[in-house]
């Protein structure tokens, strides 16, 4: 038994270290998930709709289903890094188009919440729906993106692929579920759609950091700083005190847009790509009835 200690202490610091690092990853999840209903089948293109049958009794309704296909991809996604990471680690470049997505899909998101200030009740507009495979597939690309740190601070750990696969496997279903009560906690405190945007916004400067100017954040601290963020924006949710400083958010809101509309030049072809992908799974012709 002794000499399966030193297995399972680097096992139990996988999943420790998977948990610190996708608090951010399980929050934004759960915000992008959060708008699609829980109580609608997930709309197959036509020629999968048999297929979808047989998998509705394990996918469940279109949220939970979206968080399962999510774990899988989010499975396949991190093997393919575990075997791309020195590839990933002499390339920085692919840390930067990483932040610099980021950071655009941040300011795309809270400019739409804040857009136009509020509405007749003074609440924060809420983010536009995304179909459900539009869902799905920005789902994949943040877990690609937030992996990168995963998988290197993982492989630091052990030179053993299946003990890092174990641990980072482990972690991964942990922060699935983490997802899934955080969806339903945006139901009840839309605020914390906003926190996620902004949890993925410290992300991209936080990359940015570490490749330009070489400034490393501890992991413990940014875990710290993504709590933080959760606890200021409940508390400017539930204080009058500090919503009386709106006009701050709207003042920066309005200096999102600027940089906003430069960012969505530059992104513009990648959009078009994405919107095509997507539209493919959402606008297939649907079968017609046998006369």
């Amino acid at each position: 038994m002794n000499e399966y200690w030193p297995i399972i202490v680097i096992v139990l610091q996988l999943i420790f270290l998977e948990g610190i690092l996708s608090i951010d990853n399980a929050a934004v999840i759960g915000a992008l998930v959060a708008p699609l209903p829980n109580d609608q089948d997930v709309p197959w293109p036509g020629a999968l709709q048999k297929l979808g049958k047989i998998l509705h009794p394990f996918l469940g309704y279109q949220r939970m289903a979206a968080l399962r296909v999510g774990l899988l991809g989010a499975y396949v996604g991190r093997g393919a890094m575990l075997f791309l990471t020195s590839f990933l680690i002499h390339n920085s470049w692919v840390k930067l188009i990483g932040a610099v997505y980021l950071i655009h899909l941040a300011f795309d998101n809270l400019e739409d919440m804040t857009s136009g200030d509020s509405d007749e009740n003074g609440e924060i507009k809420p983010i536009k729906v995304q179909s459900f495979w539009a869902t799905v597939l920005t789902v994949e690309i943040m877990d690609l993106i937030f992996s990168i740190d995963n998988v290197v601070a993982a492989v630091s750990l052990s030179n053993m692929v299946w003990v890092v696969m174990l641990g980072v496997g482990i972690g991964i279903l942990t922060m699935r579920y983490a997802a899934g009560i955080f969806s339903y906690a945006v139901e009840r405190e839309p605020i914390l759609k906003q926190a996620a945007y902004i949890l993925v916004l410290n992300i991209g400067v936080e990359l940015i950091l570490d490749q330009v100017w070489h400034i490393e954040i501890p992991d413990l601290l940014r875990f710290g700083i993504s709590i933080a963020t959760i606890a200021l924006s409940l508390a400017y949710a539930h204080s009058l005190l500090l919503q009386k400083f709106r006009f701050v958010l709207v003042w920066v809101t309005q200096g999102i847009g600027i940089i906003n509309e430069f960012v969505n030049w530059l992104f513009l072809p990648f959009k078009a790509v994405f919107n095509f992908i997507a539209g493919l799974f959402v606008h297939l012709p649907k079968p017609q009835p046998a006369k």
